[in-house]
């Protein structure tokens, strides 16, 4: 049990807090009740206030032009001397408009919801072939490792133009960004593990930005590789981290949406019951998915001026972390935060952010979440977990890290 607010707001930058989720959301509904704005100051990293509120989080969604990505996009250790905005590529998540919303618009089309619906006849094909090769693997396996992470990898990796015998290789460098707080999953040796992957990522993609500019194709790499920004060629850190965005996080949250909703089925059976019941509850079902595990765990937002949160000031320079976890399970907007519920609705999850950082991925996510359950649910007769489920160890993005199951399924 959490003993004080101080270690409560600890678990922010505790990697392995967010693989015992009874610890995280206990401390989190401890800050909400009682400090739901604290000061994390702790040994690593660089000081930030801890937004808990689905409400306050709201209110730094709302106003982008008060509260910049720049120059701390995300939670990571200290590095003294060093400046989070440089490195290996520049991403879509460390961009401020105008500059964000001229990038942003290079792939929108292509993750509009029409664009998407055009998906449907392949996400269809690909979720069949993911079911089929669980039933091949004689009803014992790993759901996460072996069947989860692949379908979505499958289809953004495609999307994108990728040749299907990279995809190992794209899969492998996700899970050592994501990662490198996991033993498990980090890079061997005693490097940086989330640097050396961006780095193997950076020379990847340079090849090929000059693949697609001498030889465009119909497919994002193309599109990408070729924008212009302003009257010039889109610059090669700015491409390779839009490659890395797409390549990593296109997948990676969406698996750790399906393995989690899977997991949870498990642990709630008449929600799965409900579901075989009535199918046209796995629109309602995933984006409740997404809620109960919140794939993204977190981003960080700095105030261009003094403001207030929960009573809390907040000095301009200040920089918070926007807690989409916590903000997922407040009291005060969801009703029995804690329980998972296919059938809620309205449901005003955060798990894709909000505003002009909206996820661009959105559609997909929840096409290829429902897709994936509208093809497995029939076919599912019968699955147990063989032994306790395990959660990755991140402060970023991640979800579950193994499901061992023993299943059986209709051909």
């Amino acid at each position: 049990m959490t003993r004080s607010i101080e270690e409560a707001a600890l678990v922010f930058t505790d990697p392995s807090a967010y693989a015992e989720e009874a610890r995280f959301y206990e401390a989190c509904a401890l800050l909400r009740r009682e400090a739901p704005v604290p000061y994390v100051e702790t040994e690593g990293f660089d000081p930030f206030w801890a937004l808990t509120r689905f409400e306050d989080v709201m209110a730094v969604e709302r106003a982008p032009e008060q509260w910049l990505n720049a120059p701390r996009p995300v939670l990571g250790r200290a590095v003294p001397g060093s400046n989070p905005q440089e490195g290996p590529v520049r991403a879509l998540v460390q961009m401020d408009a105008p500059e964000h919303t001229v990038y942003r618009r290079i792939s929108a089309d292509w993750f509009k919801r029409s664009s998407i619906e055009r998906l449907s006849d392949r996400a269809a094909e690909l979720a069949k072939r993911s079911i089929d090769h669980m039933a091949e693997l004689g009803g014992e396996c790993d759901f996460f490792t072996d069947v989860a992470v692949n379908y979505p990898l499958y289809i953004i990796l495609a999307l994108l133009g990728l040749p299907e015998e990279d995809f190992p290789r794209m899969l492998k460098l996700t899970q050592e960004l994501f990662g490198s707080a996991d033993v498990d999953l980090a890079r061997e040796g005693e490097g940086d593990s989330m640097t050396e992957a961006l780095l193997e990522f950076f020379e990847y993609f340079q090849g090929l930005i000059d693949d697609r500019r001498a030889t465009p194709r119909d497919d994002l790499a193309s599109v990408i590789a070729n924008a212009v920004i302003e009257g010039e060629p889109i610059g090669v850190l700015e491409a390779v981290g839009y490659y890395v965005i797409i390549a990593t996080a296109g997948h990676d949250t969406t698996s750790s949406a399906i393995g989690g909703g899977f997991l949870a089925l498990l642990e709630h059976p008449e929600q799965l019951q409900l579901l075989r019941e009535d199918p046209e509850l796995l629109a309602t079902a995933a984006d409740e998915m997404f809620r109960y595990v919140s794939p993204v765990k977190q981003f960080m937002r700095t105030a261009t001026q003094d403001q207030v949160l929960s009573g809390v000031r907040i000095p301009q320079g200040g920089a918070v972390l926007l807690s989409f976890a916590s903000a997922n399970r407040d009291e005060t907007v969801f009703s029995d935060p804690d329980a998972f519920d296919v059938t809620r609705s309205p449901n005003r999850h955060l798990a894709f952010g909000f505003g002009a950082h909206y996820c661009l991925g959105t559609h997909l996510a929840r096409l290829e979440t429902q897709t994936f359950f509208r093809e497995l649910i029939p076919r599912l007769e019968h699955a147990e977990l063989t032994a306790p489920a395990e959660l990755m160890k991140t402060v970023f993005v991640g979800g579950p890290k193994r499901i061992p199951v023993r299943y059986q399924l209709r051909s």
